[in-house]
C-alpha cells in the first residue's frame, strides 16, 4: 500500500513539474534535455531539476526595483551623462539596471592580489561613517585577520560596517570567526545560507558579486575575493592572477545601491547610499562610468545582453580575458559573426584550469571559435581568474561576470563599464602584453589534439547549462 502511495505522489509530482517546464522554460533545448533527464532517469532526473533548473525570473525572491533605482535622487542627476558613442548600450543597461552613465568618476585599475589589498587597506582606513563589503568567497587566513583588527580599530571610531557572504562561496567560513565579527559590532549576514525550507529553492541561485564601498564615494569591484592565494598562490595552481577596479565618484555610489539591494534580501532591512559632496566636480574626476548589475530576479539577463551588444557593436577590434568561456547560442554566434566580419577578436584564457570539467566545456568550444577566426591565446603562468572586456580604443568593463550561463542566469553579478578612451586604451595595451607571454593557439594544433582530449570536452559540454 505505501508502495503505491508513493508512485502516485511520485507520478502527481513528476507531472506537476513537466508542467512547470512546459508553463515556465526559458528555452526549448534546455526544456527538451530536464524533460528527457525526468523521463529517464528515476527520481535523479527530478530532483536535479529541484536544484539546478527551474526559472527563477519566474519566482523572484526580490523585487527592489522602485525603490533601488536612482532616478529620482537629486545627489546623481547632476552628475548624470551622455554617451554618444554607444547610446543603445547605455540605455539597455539605464532600462535593466537602473543606473545611466555619470561622469565625475576617477578609476583605478589593479591587477594581482598586492596591489589590490593594498589600495583596499588604504582605503579601508580613511573611511568616516560606513563600510559596505560583500564576497562571494571569504576565506580565512592572513587578509581576514587583518580586516578583523582594522573593522576592530574603524568601529571604535564610529564607523558602521555591514557586511554579506555567499553562504556557498564561503561555506568554509567558521562559526568562530563570525561570533569574533559580531563581538566587535559588524553587522554580518550570510546570502542564502544552506537551510532545509529553501534548499532546493535557491541552492543554485549565488551572489558571485564583489563589492566594497567606502563612504558611498570610494568602491572596488572585479574579481578578486578575500583569499591569501591572491596574495600567496595556489599550491597546484601556482600564480593567481586577477584583476579589480578602484572607482572613486557618482559610480561607487551606485554600487552601494546594489549593496543596498542585498542587503534588504538578507537583512530585511532597507538602507540608503550617503549623500555626495555637491562639489564633486571641483575633484577633477572626469572618466565616465555605468553600473550594470543583474542576476536571476530580473525580467532578462542583463550581464548576457550587456556582453552581446559589447561583441556586436566591436568594429575594429574585441579583447576578451576571462577563465570561463562557456558561450550559449547567442553570445557564441556573437563572437562568430564579429570575427567573420573583420573584428579583430582575441580571448585570453589560462591554461591551467581549477576544475577539469569545467575547463573540459571552455576547451569543447575552441574549435568553433577558431574555425570562425578568433585567436585564442592560452595564459601559461598560473591561473588567470580576470574578467575584463575592451573594444575598439572606447569601452571596456571590468567586473564578476563570466561569460557563461551561471554568469548569465543563476548568479547575481555586477560589472562597471568604462567609456573612456584613455583607459581603454591602458588595457589594449595590458592584454597585448600578456598576449606576448601566452600560446597561441592554432585551428590546426586544436584538431590534431589526442582523440581522449575530444571525448572529455564532449562529456563537459553535456554540463554547459549548469556549470
Amino acid at each position: 500500500m505505501w508502495v503505491a502511495i508513493l508512485i502516485i505522489l511520485y507520478i502527481l509530482l513528476s507531472l506537476s513539474i513537466v508542467l512547470s517546464i512546459l508553463l515556465h522554460g526559458a528555452r526549448p533545448t534546455k526544456n527538451l534535455a530536464w524533460l528527457l533527464a525526468i523521463f529517464t532517469i528515476p527520481v535523479g532526473g527530478m530532483l536535479l531539476y529541484l536544484l539546478l533548473g527551474r526559472n527563477r525570473r519566474k519566482n523572484k525572491l526580490i523585487a527592489l526595483k522602485k525603490w533601488i533605482f536612482p532616478s529620482n535622487d537629486s545627489a546623481n542627476i547632476q552628475t548624470e551623462c551622455v554617451v554618444t558613442e554607444y547610446p543603445r548600450l547605455t540605455h539597455l543597461i539605464y532600462k535593466n539596471s537602473g543606473f545611466p552613465p555619470t561622469s565625475f568618476n576617477n578609476l583605478v585599475f589593479l591587477k594581482g592580489g598586492k596591489d589590490t589589498f593594498e589600495s583596499i587597506f588604504e582605503a579601508l582606513n580613511k573611511a568616516q561613517y560606513q563600510i559596505h563589503i560583500q564576497y562571494y568567497i571569504f576565506e580565512e587566513g592572513v587578509l581576514a585577520e587583518q580586516l578583523l583588527l582594522l573593522f576592530q580599530r574603524k568601529i571604535a571610531q564610529g564607523v558602521q560596517i555591514r557586511m554579506i557572504y555567499d553562504g556557498v562561496g564561503s561555506f568554509s567560513l567558521s562559526k568562530s570567526y563570525l561570533k569574533r565579527l559580531l563581538a566587535i559590532g559588524v553587522v554580518v549576514y550570510p546570502f542564502l545560507p544552506f537551510k532545509l525550507g529553501r534548499f532546493f529553492r535557491s541552492l543554485n541561485y549565488r551572489n558571485h558579486r564583489k563589492i566594497i564601498v567606502i563612504d558611498s564615494m570610494v568602491a572596488f569591484t572585479g574579481g578578486i575575493n578575500v583569499s591569501d592565494k591572491y596574495l600567496k598562490g595556489d599550491p597546484d595552481l601556482g600564480n593567481w592572477h586577477d584583476a579589480h577596479l578602484k572607482i572613486e565618484g557618482t559610480a561607487a555610489r551606485h554600487l552601494d545601491y546594489v549593496f543596498a539591494t542585498d542587503w534588504c534580501l538578507v537583512s530585511k532591512k532597507t538602507i540608503k547610499p550617503l549623500a555626495l559632496p555637491k562639489t564633486l566636480s571641483s575633484y577633477g574626476y572626469n572618466t565616465r562610468v555605468q553600473i550594470a548589475h543583474g542576476g536571476p530576479d530580473d525580467d532578462f539577463p542583463v550581464l548576457e545582453q550587456v556582453y552581446f551588444t559589447i561583441i556586436n557593436e566591436a568594429k575594429n577590434y574585441l579583447y576578451i580575458t576571462n577563465p570561463y568561456i562557456i558561450p550559449g547560442p547567442t553570445i557564441l554566434q556573437a563572437l562568430q559573426t564579429a570575427a567573420i566580419s573583420g573584428v579583430d577578436v582575441r580571448l585570453m584564457i589560462s591554461e591551467k584550469t581549477d576544475s577539469r570539467i569545467v575547463g573540459w566545456c571552455v576547451q569543447s568550444y575552441f574549435e568553433s571559435l577558431l574555425k570562425s577566426g578568433v585567436r585564442i591565446y592560452l595564459f601559461p603562468d598560473g591561473f588567470l581568474h580576470s574578467k575584463i572586456m575592451v573594444s575598439d580604443d572606447a569601452i571596456a568593463t571590468i567586473g564578476t561576470a563570466n561569460l557563461d550561463n551561471r554568469s548569465f542566469e543563476q548568479n547575481y553579478e555586477v560589472n562597471a563599464l568604462i567609456y573612456d578612451a584613455p583607459f581603454a586604451e591602458f588595457l589594449r595595451d595590458d592584454f597585448l602584453k600578456d598576449c606576448n607571454i601566452s600560446r597561441l593557439l592554432s585551428y590546426q594544433e586544436h584538431l590534431d589534439r589526442p582523440w581522449g582530449h575530444k571525448l572529455k570536452e564532449g562529456f563537459g559540454k553535456v554540463f554547459s547549462p549548469v556549470l
